[in-house]
Order: C-alpha cells, then sequence, then structure tokens
C-alpha cells in the first residue's frame, strides 16, 4: 500500500498513478481538490488498479494529525510526501502569513506526517520526499520556497541514517522545470525557450518523468538505495 499526499493532480496525480500500476494500492489525498483527486481514483480503477481517498488540509496545525487519524489500514508499504506549494515571491513580497503557509506545508507537514505514519510503516519500506533543484542552485525571487526544499534534503538525509536499522530506504527527488498547472505561466510566450537553454536535455519535463524515478526508488530495485536526493531535472545548470 502507498499513500501519495498531494495527488488530486500535477506530478502527485501521476505519481499515484504510476505506483497503481506498479501494483500499489495507492491511497490519494488531497487537501481542496476533491472533485480531481475523485477523477484519479477513477482513472487507475478504470486501469485495473486499486485506489482510495484520503482528505486532509496540511497548511493546518493539525492536518498531519487528521491525516494520520484518517489513514485506518494497518500498515503502510510507501510513504510519498509530494504535497506542497509554490508561492513564487521575492522576500520584499511576502507577508508572514504567506510564510507560515507555506513553511506548514512545505516543511512541517513533510515532517510530522512522516513522524505520525512511522509506527504503521512496514520494515523494509519505502519514504520518497520530493524536493527541487532549487535547493541546489539559484533561483532568483524564491528565497522561502527555495529554502523549503533545502529542508527536504537535510531531512532525506537524517531519517535516511536513523531508519536504515528497519530497513526503510528514505530518499528525494528533485525535479527540474515540469509541465504543470504550476508552470503554465513560466513556460508560456518565451518561457520555454529559456529553460531549455538552462538544461542539457531538450524539451520540457513531464510528471510522468518524476513518477518513473520514484517508481524506480519504492521498487525492487532500488532497495538498495537510501539517503540520495535524485536530480530530475535534465541536467538543469549543469
Amino acid at each position: 500500500m502507498a499513500l501519495v499526499t498531494g495527488a488530486s493532480r500535477g506530478i502527485g496525480a501521476e505519481i499515484a498513478r504510476r505506483l497503481a500500476r506498479d501494483g500499489f494500492h495507492v491511497v490519494v489525498h488531497y487537501a481542496h481538490g476533491a472533485a480531481e483527486a475523485r477523477d484519479v481514483c477513477a482513472a487507475i480503477e478504470r486501469a485495473g488498479g486499486s485506489a482510495s481517498l484520503l482528505q486532509a488540509d496540511l497548511s493546518m496545525s493539525d492536518g498531519p494529525q487528521n491525516l494520520a487519524d484518517a489513514f485506518a489500514e494497518p500498515h503502510l508499504d510507501v510513504l510519498v510526501n509530494n504535497a506542497g506549494i509554490a508561492p513564487f515571491e521575492a522576500i520584499e513580497d511576502m507577508s508572514e502569513g504567506s510564510y507560515d503557509r507555506l513553511s506548514n506545508v512545505n516543511m512541517r507537514s513533510v515532517f510530522f506526517v512522516t513522524k505520525y505514519l512511522l509506527p504503521k510503516l512496514r520494515d523494509g519500506g519505502r519514504i520518497v520526499n520530493l524536493s527541487s533543484i532549487v535547493a541546489r542552485t539559484a533561483f532568483p525571487g524564491i528565497p522561502a520556497y527555495s529554502a523549503t526544499k533545502g529542508f527536504i534534503d537535510v531531512f532525506t538525509l537524517q531519517m535516511a541514517a536513523s531508519l536504515g536499522a528497519r530497513n526503510i530506504t528514505v530518499n528525494a527527488v528533485a525535479p527540474g522545470v515540469i509541465e504543470t498547472r504550476l508552470t503554465t505561466g513560466l513556460l508560456e510566450g518565451g518561457g520555454s525557450d529559456a529553460v531549455q537553454a538552462m538544461q542539457a536535455l531538450s524539451g520540457i519535463g513531464t510528471p510522468d518523468r518524476v513518477a518513473g524515478v520514484v517508481s524506480f526508488l519504492v521498487g525492487a530495485d532500488g532497495g538498495w538505495t537510501t539517503g540520495q536526493i535524485i536530480d530530475v531535472s535534465g541536467g538543469s545548470k549543469l
């Protein structure tokens, strides 16, 4: 069984669909996009997979505990901490409220969802956290968002070391610019050309590229890989 947070659309939805194809029952978590989450579950089931829904607002302080309480299954094999928000705001423009919401979703929820679900995670299980290349390379104008992804990288490393005794692997996946609803504005006009100019590989990344790496990390061939941040950026800013 796999739980994917923030799986109603974009990268999270594609991860959910891929893990269902890999044979997992997938718990599709969402905060507000109930109709979209139902569509993801329906698509999984039409393809012969198995899925269920779980709602919790991870921007709220009690969100992680509510998620854990709503997860009624006795055991979990895979946890994918995908939920995240990306307010692309410069330090001059960011309010304390916006910062607090960003911190709650991108950092606090990852920490406490992991904490609260660890008792249910089987020995030999897998955790995958969604990071970003902005944790290692500068993109002007998004300091707070970038810092949250730096937290993910450090948290991944620490948890990999502490959970090794249970044979639980903990890794992070760090996408570059991926074609989703979030990046529509970025890719319009000459944006697509600008993105490709900073990549070693041509083209724009799609959610299935990220889902494929997650599939490897939680599958049989990923069992000897832990504590790693896997770049999925097409070689951005090499």
